[in-house]
């Protein structure tokens, strides 16, 4: 019974295969016969062939140059932003706003505009933080060994919400820290003091939002005066 099972499928088998070769023969010679018919067509899908496979090249070619394009952009955009404090210093105090500005934009901040002008009410930088919240940010470009006075502080207090409309109000140094009596002053009024070096920390890529919880820390005690 298995014996004749074989020579059945050996049988069928080799039927298929002579029937495949009926076919192709006879393919061929319907070729021979109407080549004139075909000879175009093959033309045909072989150009379409070609020149899908170099449009597909191509389109790979154009994405992978566009995508290093970006990739090469966002680089040097970073690189740009990411001063050393030593540059920071060396910047001019409109520059100063301006890249403060660009720090703001790069961490989300929308609508960011620099008054770059004296009689701004303490509103050198405005824009709005990514939660929709205004931010309002007084820039003091002083030497590295200076203190912000209490003095400095109570003008920007008396303005950035008053005036300005801020949700956030920032303050931002290049000094080394707040004197004692304007970080409690800051800190009573909830106004961010952004000391030398929390910018720091800043221009090499943290974020804001990761920064002004941090409110005066590293620049002395972040406890009001009692």
């Amino acid at each position: 019974m298995a014996a004749r099972r074989r020579r059945l499928k050996k049988r069928t088998r080799k039927q298929l295969q002579g029937w495949g070769a009926v076919v192709a023969v006879a393919a061929v010679v319907w070729v021979a016969g109407h080549w004139s018919l075909v000879w175009p067509v093959l033309v045909a899908v072989l150009a379409a062939a070609v020149v899908g496979g170099g449009g597909w090249a191509l389109w790979r070619a154009h994405r992978l140059a566009v995508g290093q394009d970006r990739a090469w952009r966002a680089q040097e955009e970073a690189r740009a932003r990411e001063l050393s404090m030593a540059e920071v210093d060396a910047l001019s105090w409109q520059d100063f706003e301006r890249y403060v500005a660009e720090l703001c934009r790069r961490d989300g901040c929308r609508d960011v505009v620099v008054s770059g002008k004296s009689g701004d009410l303490g509103a050198d930088v405005v824009g709005y933080l990514a939660d929709g919240r205004k931010l309002v940010v007084q820039v003091k470009k002083y030497a590295a060994h200076r203190s912000v006075g209490s003095q400095d502080m109570q003008k920007f207090v008396g303005t950035a919400r008053l005036e300005h409309g801020a949700d956030v109000a920032l303050f931002v140094t290049t000094s080394r820290s707040f004197t004692k009596d304007a970080l409690g002053l800051a800190l009573r009024q909830d106004i961010v003091a952004l000391h030398r070096d929390l910018l720091g920390a800043w221009v090499k890529g943290a974020h804001l939002a990761t920064l002004i919880p941090l409110n005066g820390s590293g620049g002395g005690t972040r406890r009001p005066p009692v």
